[in-house]
């Protein structure tokens, strides 16, 4: 390998690595009847995703959209447990992404998402390396393993609190059933009891 082709591939490993450290994951409480919205700043060819899950509150929904600088819509999600949007920027400027509980008027929801992005840097063919291409597919790999992860975090919660909720409710109707039948027998045991009783007539 060239000096310049190592340079190349010295160059794209820092490029990586600076992406995957501006790799973000954040968890967020969207009140009732709110929206919160965040941006980035991308230029043309940049490319961003957005992977959302919402672990608490209501139906577990949110409404999620994602905006050119223009903003325009360029992908939208309306009242979903969790999903992926991906894009290619077309121009520089300011994408923003919201995400929406205006449908509840009750219920907050516990929204948690990762953004990650890839930053474009033109190919050619005679100076970039089969390693470094390499590179771009395991940085890409990864943030994609990481996204998988954080989603399993998310549903093992849910899981384990719907578990706990249906312990609690099997538990105290248990206790009521057994206060009812300790209810019924005194009422019976009362009841027969008065069968056998001697009236006295005067």
């Amino acid at each position: 390998m060239t000096l310049l082709s190592w340079r190349h591939t010295l160059w794209l490993v820092l490029s990586i690595t600076s992406l995957l450290s501006l790799t973000s994951a954040h968890m967020i409480e969207v009140g009732a009847s709110r929206k919160e919205c965040f941006f980035e700043d991308l230029h043309e060819h940049d490319q961003m995703t957005v992977t959302y899950q919402v672990g608490e509150g209501g139906h577990l929904d949110i409404d999620f959209w994602l905006t050119d600088p223009e903003n325009n819509i360029i992908a939208k999600h309306i009242r979903q447990s969790t999903g992926t949007s991906a894009m290619t920027a077309e121009k520089d400027g300011r994408y923003e992404y919201c995400f929406s509980n205006q449908m509840s008027t009750v219920a907050d929801k516990m929204v948690s998402f990762n953004v990650h992005g890839i930053i474009y840097v033109p190919e050619d063919a005679d100076i970039i390396a089969p390693v470094e291409r390499e590179i771009r597919s395991l940085a890409i790999g990864l943030t994609s393993v990481k996204d998988e992860q954080e989603y399993i975090v998310v549903r093992e919660r849910r899981h384990r609190d719907t578990a706990e909720s249906t312990c609690d409710r099997v538990k105290w109707w248990s206790v009521l059933q057994t206060l009812v039948l300790f209810a019924v027998v005194a009422w019976q045991v009362y009841y027969l009891k008065s069968f056998f009783e001697v009236k006295r007539v005067i």
